[in-house]
């Protein structure tokens, strides 16, 4: 649960930078009582008047609407060099949720999908971060549906400008991935957004607080371990990801700042688990430990943001790795 509920002083708006209407969702019918309730028959789109009711009724309960968004985003996979196809990742990640039987405490809502269909990225991370901005502000939990993990400086640009960090709470940066993704390129890209993040930063006076679960080193430069070593960024490789490890290390990062913005890179599972995403991992950190992590950061009352970026579609093998993040995104719902 949040550490504060939320304060709800007139109806939210909904996002004005998204492109594409939520779609129905479908699913297993079972039958209409709540006792057989799934995904797809709780989940309603984030009309405004909805969204108010809702944040009265989940505030009082100490907890915050969910919100889904797309990112429907290939451009920044394209530039640096990765396989496409994850720009369809929002459309199967609903269809993977849609099953699920609903157990949370909270109303979850869909509000359609910011899509970069031009090559322009720039625009459209722009677009994104103001929709999340806007959600963030309402008092919702945001929860982006990617697209390449381009979508994560489009969060970052959401959870930066908003309430709670221009009034100046602390941010936090926790990626699960086995990528630092801080490529110093020419054009932004999906190995680029951590960099550009601790440009921001500096930009506004501030350092970038960023961890990382995950790191395979044999697919990290020196390069970019350099960066990341120059800009403080705190990580456990693959092989040092042992559950006892990630709960120490991810309660320390946790313990340094006030909220948390996290983004799950779904490459930093193994690919027998994930093999749905760009660039699949020869040895990955175990589901169990990932789900751990979730739970972690689900229980703290710090999660002002999240994402789950990289499912590729087109080289998932029957929808495993888009179930493996419906289970995630359940499980930090929760």
């Amino acid at each position: 649960m949040p550490a504060e509920s939320p304060s709800v002083s007139a109806a939210p708006t909904l996002p004005p930078a998204v492109d594409l209407a939520p779609q129905p969702w479908t699913g297993r019918f079972d039958g209409d009582g709540a006792e057989h309730r799934r995904w797809w028959q709780a989940i309603r789109p984030a009309e405004a008047g909805a969204l108010a009711d809702a944040l009265t009724r989940n505030g009082a309960a100490g907890t915050r609407p969910a919100v889904l968004l797309g990112f429907a985003s290939d451009e920044g996979v394209r530039r640096n060099q990765g396989r496409l196809g994850a720009a369809k990742a929002p459309a199967a990640l609903r269809t993977a949720l849609g099953p699920l039987a609903f157990h949370l405490e909270r109303e979850v809502f869909d509000a359609g999908d910011v899509a970069v269909a031009d090559g322009n990225l720039e625009a459209g991370q722009a677009r994104a971060g103001q929709a999340i901005t806007a959600l963030i502000d309402a008092g919702t939990q945001p929860v982006v549906l990617g697209g390449g993990h381009e979508t994560a400086f489009a969060s970052y640009l959401g959870a930066v400008n908003s309430k709670a960090v221009r009034g100046g709470k602390r941010l936090g940066v926790l990626n699960l991935d086995a990528h630092f993704d801080l490529r110093d390129e020419p054009l932004p890209s999906s190995g680029t957004p951590f960099l550009q993040m601790a440009r921001g930063e500096a930009d506004a006076g501030r350092e970038l607080r960023y961890a990382v679960v995950g790191i395979s080193e044999p697919n990290n430069t020196q390069t970019l371990f350099a960066t990341a070593e120059r800009l403080g960024v705190q990580f456990l490789t693959d092989e040092e990801c042992s559950p006892e490890r990630v709960r120490d290390f991810v309660g320390g990062f946790l313990d340094g700042i006030d909220v948390l913005y996290l983004t799950i890179d779904l490459d930093v599972l193994p690919a027998a688990t994930a093999p749905g995403v760009s660039a699949p991992a020869s040895y990955g950190v175990p589901l169990p430990v990932i789900a751990e992590v979730c739970r972690q950061v689900a229980a703290s009352g710090k999660l002002l943001h999240l994402d789950v970026a990289e499912l590729n579609p087109e080289f998932d093998v029957d929808s495993r790795t888009a179930k493996v993040a419906a289970r995630l995104i359940n499980t930090l719902l929760r």
